[in-house]
């Protein structure tokens, strides 16, 4: 049974690289973990579910009525980017992308549906993520 979830968790993570949710950046949290600190990455995506928490509100806050500071905007995704891109989580960074031209163009109906595409990109990944770390502790260990 150990040796079929481990299997389910490897085949899991295979698809969340072959589909494009994460990246390089992750294999590299990856290698940062070892026995003195066995759940270093689930750690490590825990805090960036936190902080996106966080980001998205404020920004959710900045779209709801004018006069929009792109300024602002383009900040507060920067700064949600760059967490994104600390865990390899590259639909999510490439949405983030997306959303930052719409700032630089000053288009807030780019920046509203774009806005949509951050946070689904975000919810699927947290899912799958959830779904990861399960299998991998069930399987006793990370693959």
């Amino acid at each position: 049974m150990e040796n079929q979830k481990q299997r389910q968790a490897a085949c899991l993570r295979r698809s969340l690289f072959d589909q494009g949710y994460i990246d390089d950046q992750f294999i590299h949290l990856e290698e940062l973990q070892d026995d003195a600190n066995p759940n270093f990455v689930e750690e490590v995506v825990k805090l960036f579910y936190t902080d996106s928490v966080r980001l998205i509100r404020n920004i959710e806050l900045a779209l709801e009525n004018g006069p929009y500071d792109f300024a602002k905007l383009d900040n507060m995704m920067y700064q949600f980017k760059g967490s994104s891109s600390s865990i390899g989580a590259r639909r999510v960074k490439r949405q983030c992308c997306q959303f930052q031209e719409y700032c630089n163009a000053k288009n807030i109906e780019g920046c509203k549906n774009t806005f949509e595409g951050v946070k689904q990109e975000y919810n699927t990944l947290k899912t799958k993520l959830e779904t990861y770390f399960q299998m991998a502790r069930e399987g006793s260990h990370y693959v």
